[in-house]
């Protein structure tokens, strides 16, 4: 009887956007923060109605495309909700973002249209359990991602934008191959049968593993396909941005613990070692790209595929502390990196510029509220003890250090080591751009400019950001006492 609550999350969405489009241009931003709030109250009917167990909730499930065997079948379980309620908490904050004049982009009907349009395929992913609607709403977001870019975005937008979606494509073929090997292989599309067992032999399991790991690893992304993301985050709108790293980051590596682990486990042993050794290599990698970034969003755009390493590693361990240090971590670097892409469009519009040698330094000094919250949320991000983004990356160190039966104990322990350095390094870039830009004294430019603090419609939209920050920094269990009993039972542990 609560499957209709599961109906909604797609539902509302989707008459918000269609409304949107029939309304005025004046009144598109509110129709936004209307369908957007009911979506947020709806996750809380959600969560109040939420029984901690390893069980899929809410279940919905009717023929859809009976000639292909697909269902409409939806639920979720502790590994999806979470990531539900971060969906709808970002949107809900990126559309009341652009209430004020000040940021109210251009041709608003369209724009809001678009992130409501986004909203349903995030939803869509983390509701579907079959694995063609999986697919649709996988791809679903491709569309209002590359149109936010390109008629939204900065300078070099049109190249960002293609870049992304040549990308993604590319990915979203490598998936359908995958999911098209065992839908033939098993005769069915159904994730909940298909993660009880699916009875391919190991050899279809490998090969129908990589296929989706492709897909799945372009969209976290993964080194050496993360190449469209830096782009893609410094030449999105601030709202693009926000949804991108805070929302549609986390679908690949959902697509990881949802669909390739469970069922496909014997694809997934083989495969995981390189997982993790890509894992490493892009920790590293984005680390010291960060320090050579001259654009304070193009160093926040790398630090996401470091973070988003230590993700992928906790996976790579297939282990249930390593999953559920991914599901942390997962929604920390949302969190965490959705604040940092509002703080530095926020500076942006007040220096209109990004680029570290115009910013000059004395943040604290010109607007204090302001450079406060940059520094609070990049030790966030370095991985401050106390703060959410702490205990995802240690989880998954912890993870590494005991990897699942059968994996080169070895190698994780390198693995391990090098993704500390890694850490290390990543304390290195925040540190060294908080003291550029943060500390020291106030830029020659802007000596004789005044520069406005934190205002109180950028306090409404940052505040819950920086709660849910300090909340699972100080009781991490608020997340993981959710996500254990579906991690355990996805693993095949009861």
């Amino acid at each position: 009887m609560t499957g209709w609550l599961t109906v909604l999350l797609l539902l509302v969405p989707t008459a918000g956007c269609l409304f949107t489009l029939l309304l005025p241009e004046r009144w598109a931003t509110l129709m936004g923060v209307i369908t957007t709030a009911t979506v947020l109250a709806d996750t809380v009917a959600v969560i109040a109605l939420f029984h901690l167990s390893g069980k899929i909730q809410f279940q919905v499930d009717k023929p859809w495309i009976p000639e292909l065997g697909s269902r409409f079948h939806l639920g979720l379980d502790g590994i999806s909700l979470p990531l539900i309620v971060l969906t709808a908490l970002l949107t809900f904050l990126c559309t009341a973002y652009l209430m004020p004049r000040a940021s109210r982009p251009e041709r608003p009907r369209a724009f809001v249209a678009l992130v409501l349009l986004m909203e349903v395929g995030t939803l869509g992913t983390f509701i579907a359990l079959d694995l063609l609607l999986f697919f649709v709403a996988f791809e679903l977001v491709l569309v209002p991602m590359y149109s936010l870019i390109a008629g939204w975005g900065g300078s070099r937008r049109r190249p960002a934008a293609n870049q992304f979606i040549l990308y993604t494509l590319l990915g979203s073929g490598f998936l359908l191959v995958g999911i098209l090997i065992v839908a033939v292989q098993t005769g069915t599309l159904d994730m909940v049968a298909l993660t009880a067992g699916s009875g391919m032999n190991r050899t279809v399991q490998i090969i129908a593993f990589l296929a989706m790991a492709i897909g799945f690893a372009v969209k976290t992304p993964m080194w050496p396909l993360h190449s469209w993301l830096p782009d893609a985050h410094t030449q999105a709108p601030t709202v693009g941005s926000v949804l991108l790293a805070g929302v549609l980051l986390k679908m690949g590596t959902y697509g990881f613990v949802r669909v390739a682990l469970p069922i496909l486990p014997d694809g997934a042993r083989l495969w995981a070692p390189w997982l993790g050794t890509f894992a490493v290599i892009g920790i590293i990698y984005a680390a010291l790209a960060c320090l050579a970034q001259r654009d304070l969003k193009r160093l926040i755009a790398f630090s996401s595929v470091g973070h988003m390493g230590f993700v992928l590693l906790g996976i790579a361990s297939l282990t249930p502390i390593g999953l559920n240090a991914a599901l942390f971590a997962n929604i920390a670097h949302g969190l965490i990196t959705g604040l940092l892409f509002f703080l530095v469009g926020g500076i942006s519009q007040r220096y209109h510029s990004t680029e570290l040698d115009r910013l000059g330094g004395g943040l604290l000094a010109k607007a204090p509220r302001l450079g406060s919250l940059l520094v609070f949320a990049s030790v966030a991000s370095l991985g401050l003890p106390g703060l959410a983004g702490f205990w995802g990356e240690m989880l998954a160190l912890q993870a590494a250090f005991q990897p699942a039966a059968g994996l080169s104990r070895g190698l994780y322990l390198v693995l391990m080591a090098t993704a500390g350095i890694g850490a290390v390094l990543t304390a290195g870039y925040f540190l060294a751009m908080l003291h550029r830009v943060a500390q020291g004294p106030v830029g020659p430019l802007w000596r004789a400019v005044r520069i406005s603090d934190v205002s109180g419609r950028e306090w409404l939209a940052w505040t819950p950001l920086i709660a849910g920050v300090v909340l699972l920094g100080v009781w991490p269990a608020t997340l993981l006492t959710v996500s254990a009993p579906a991690v355990r039972a996805v693993l095949g542990l009861g």
